[in-house]
């Protein structure tokens, strides 16, 4: 089981990269084509607002799985632990409230309406319903990883990171900056 969510993990890192590079070497070919030879593709703009809507959603749910949203966390801190997952636990339910309600109305929007009425992409020409569709893929994603982060808060008694950490982080490249420093110093 460990590979196959290694492999996942590995999957959707590579999906990220790969819409970020399409979406530049596309703007790229634009630019190009534009300055040098006066001349552009008119679907280029679309397809790069899809790469990046697709970047963003998607790197919404990798960013809670790496726990890298940007929080506020020192008013839990001023708590002991059973409170500050006792909080956790509350601001987990609230991103599966969020997460959920806007699955749903994504794919009411998404099934209900654009794919109902066969609306097509107005530069592309491909259903318009493809594109949207990350938005199910992401909302369904991030509500399985906040589900798996409140299961280990309740089961294992984990503690709930949610977000990142930057003050430890902070200090922690700090010292490590000091110690390479304290290493290179020449001994007299």
């Amino acid at each position: 089981m460990s590979g196959l969510v290694a492999f996942l993990h590995r999957l959707e890192e590579g999906i990220l990269a790969f819409l970020l590079a399409a979406m530049a070497l596309v703007t790229f070919g634009q630019v190009v084509a534009r300055y040098l030879f006066n001349t552009g593709a008119i679907w280029a703009l679309e397809l790069t607002s899809f790469l990046f809507a697709w970047l963003v959603i998607l790197g919404m749910a990798y960013g809670v799985r790496i726990h890298s949203h940007i929080g506020v966390d020192a008013f839990i801190k001023l708590f002991d632990k059973p409170k500050q997952r006792i909080l956790g636990l509350i601001a987990i339910l609230a991103g599966l409230a969020y997460a959920v309600l806007l699955l749903y109305g994504s794919w009411e929007q998404t099934f209900g309406i654009i794919y109902e009425y066969e609306i097509e992409a107005e530069d592309l020409k491909i259903p318009l319903w493809i594109p949207l569709s990350v938005l199910i893929i992401g909302f369904s994603t991030m509500i399985v990883r906040l589900m798996l982060i409140a299961w280990r808060v309740i089961m294992l008694g984990e503690s709930p990171e949610l977000i990142a950490d930057e003050s430890r982080e902070a200090v922690e490249q700090f010292e490590e900056a000091e110690d390479e420093s304290e290493q290179q110093e020449p001994k007299a």
